[in-house]
C-alpha cells in the first residue's frame, strides 16, 4: 500500500515548505495570502453574530482602534463597520522580527439572515470591543400561535 506525499507530511510542515519555496515570488506569495484569507485568517475585525430571537448582537474585537475612527452603518439587511487602526512606529534603529498585527483602514460587512430594523439599532464601544444590537424587523419577529 502506498502512502501519498500529502498523507506523509503534516499540514503545518507543508505550509512552511510552501512559504519557504514560493514565498519570495510575488505571484505565489499573493496566491498563498489569498488562500489563507479564504479560510478566515487575517480577517479584521473578527466578529461574532448572536441571535436572541428579538434581534442580532454583533460583537467585534478591535484592539488599537480609536472610537473616533469608527463608522458603523446599517442598510437593508447588512451592517457595515469601517475604521482605521494605526500601528506603533518604532525608531529607525529597531529591527522588526515579526509582524502579525496590521494597520490601516478596514471594512467588514455582515449580512443578517432576516430583515432588521436599522432605525432602532444601537452601538457601544468599550475596551476595544464594539457591540452593535440590531433588532429584527417587526414582520420577522417570532410570533406565538395559539393552538385551539
Amino acid at each position: 500500500m502506498t502512502t501519498s506525499l500529502w498523507n506523509r507530511r503534516s499540514r503545518p510542515s507543508f505550509q512552511r515548505d510552501w512559504e519557504q519555496f514560493f514565498g519570495t515570488d510575488p505571484f505565489f506569495a499573493d496566491l498563498w495570502r489569498a488562500q489563507r484569507s479564504r479560510r478566515g485568517a487575517g480577517v479584521f475585525p473578527p466578529v461574532n453574530l448572536y441571535d436572541d430571537g428579538e434581534g442580532f448582537l454583533v460583537r467585534a474585537e478591535m484592539p488599537g482602534v480609536d472610537k473616533e475612527s469608527l463608522d458603523v452603518s446599517c442598510k437593508d439587511d447588512q451592517l457595515t463597520i469601517r475604521g482605521t487602526r494605526a500601528l506603533e512606529v518604532f525608531d529607525d534603529e529597531a529591527n522588526l522580527h515579526r509582524r502579525e498585527r496590521e494597520g490601516g483602514t478596514f471594512r467588514r460587512a455582515i449580512s443578517f439572515p432576516t430583515p432588521v430594523n436599522a432605525d432602532k439599532a444601537h452601538a457601544e464601544y468599550r475596551d476595544g470591543i464594539l457591540e452593535v444590537f440590531v433588532p429584527r424587523a417587526e414582520e420577522a419577529q417570532p410570533r406565538r400561535i395559539e393552538v385551539k
